[in-house]
């Protein structure tokens, strides 16, 4: 298994239809992807573990990412629903484990203690973080008793996460970008637009090579039609210049996709 997160994985987020999700993931990967992405709380991991399972890849090839939901997040649950997570994706051992809100149950002492014994007990290899905020962060590296492999966020041109994004480089953990797309939206940006027509690109194209030339950042589209997961595959061969960097870099409105009043940053 890599010590490096894939540049581009697939995510699942609202990839409800059975069907639809199994035969995505399984697409993905016979294409390439090597980095898949779901979570209990999106009812979908019976759906992703078959779609690996059916994949012409081998196994330890790929990085399967879940997460424990908010309502789950004491010791004896998130211990509980980890092991369940593991049985619908058909894995002997889950790659690398999300805390997926930092609210409700969460305890960081508690919580994170929980996924340290799993980690010990070899049912997840690794530890990740989801929506937390800088001081969150702050308090989880304390209690850990090493750095967590990831933390991932909604990241994409018109939410940047500067200070999310310095803390990862800081502490040399992986940024994972989801909603990198801006829920389609980067087809709207007149930057991103401007830029994919220079490179003959599509604008998705161009978001996802923005975000995976960042350091320590790496992006999780979600797709669900063969030429969608092709197209944004192909991201990795757009290489955009220091230009084209700084007129994405210097977009100054903000816009997020992904928002609740349980959120932290409210």
């Amino acid at each position: 298994m890599t010590d490096d997160l894939p540049e581009i994985g697939i995510g699942t987020y609202e990839n409800n239809d059975p069907v639809v999700c199994e035969e995505s993931v399984e697409t993905a990967l016979n294409l390439g992807y090597r980095h898949v992405d779901t979570a209990e709380g999106y009812e979908n991991e019976d759906a992703v573990g078959e779609g690996i399972a059916a994949a012409d890849v081998d196994r330890e090839d790929v990085l399967v990412a879940t997460k424990v939901s908010p309502d789950h997040l004491t010791y004896d649950a998130a211990v509980e629903h980890a092991r369940e997570s593991r049985e619908r994706l058909r894995l002997d051992v889950v790659d690398l484990l999300y805390v997926h809100w930092p609210i409700r149950t969460y305890a960081a002492e508690d919580t994170l203690a929980a996924f340290e014994d799993l980690r010990d007990d070899g049912v997840i290899r690794r530890i990740g973080l989801s929506n937390f905020r800088v001081d969150q962060l702050d308090e989880a590296l304390e209690v850990l008793d090493s750095t967590p492999f990831a933390h991932q966020v909604e990241c994409h041109p018109l939410l940047q996460q500067d200070e999310l994004r310095a803390h990862a480089r800081e502490h040399g953990y992986t940024l994972v970008a989801y909603s990198p797309l801006a829920k389609g939206e980067v087809s709207e940006i007149p930057e991103v637009v401007e830029v994919a027509e220079k490179h003959d690109a599509t604008p998705a194209q161009v978001s996802l090579a923005w975000l995976t030339g960042k350091e320590n950042v790496v992006a999780i589209p979600k797709s669900e039609s063969e030429a969608h997961i092709r197209e944004n595959l192909e991201a990795r061969d757009l290489e955009l210049d220091d230009e084209d960097e700084a007129k994405i870099d210097a977009i100054d409105r903000e816009k997020r996709y992904v928002d609740f009043e349980e959120a932290p940053w409210n």
